[in-house]
């Protein structure tokens, strides 16, 4: 599966009184690695009427970030089924893993709020390759 690489500055507004990012902004530098990687293989915004949201995720801190580290976020499709995805994204300052998590996304219709199938298009879109699962 094709691994997409998004950078992430660490500004004053992420980090806490002693400049260490805050737990909380890794899931927003993990989001916004998603959301450039959904851009980047074309399927940004609301399609459709359908969105993706978060169904489950879990995070794993290694070590921490600081003010003005420049972090790196490795985003890949680590799962696709039907009507979700999990990705894994690594958050690394150089060469040193700072936290990984694993984030299901469900596909829905915005309006009825029930789940949708994802189209085979779209897994190839995201994982880079031509063959979905139908689990």
């Amino acid at each position: 599966m094709k691994k997409f690489i998004y950078r992430q500055r660490v500004y004053f507004s992420d980090t806490d009184a002693q400049g260490i990012v805050y737990h909380a902004r890794y899931l927003d530098f993990a989001e916004h690695a998603r959301t450039e990687m959904a851009r980047q293989t074309g399927l940004s915004g609301l399609a459709g009427g359908k969105a993706f949201v978060v169904r489950s995720m879990s995070i794993s801190f290694e070590r921490p970030a600081f003010l003005d580290d420049e972090l790196t976020v490795e985003t890949e499709v680590s799962e696709y089924r039907r009507f979700s995805l999990t990705f894994s994204q690594t958050i690394k300052k150089g060469d040193e893993t700072v936290a990984v998590l694993s984030v299901k996304l469900a596909y829905i219709d915005i309006e009825s709020k029930a789940i949708c199938m994802i189209s085979r298009d779209m897994i190839e879109q995201m994982t880079g390759e031509a063959d979905g699962q139908d689990a």
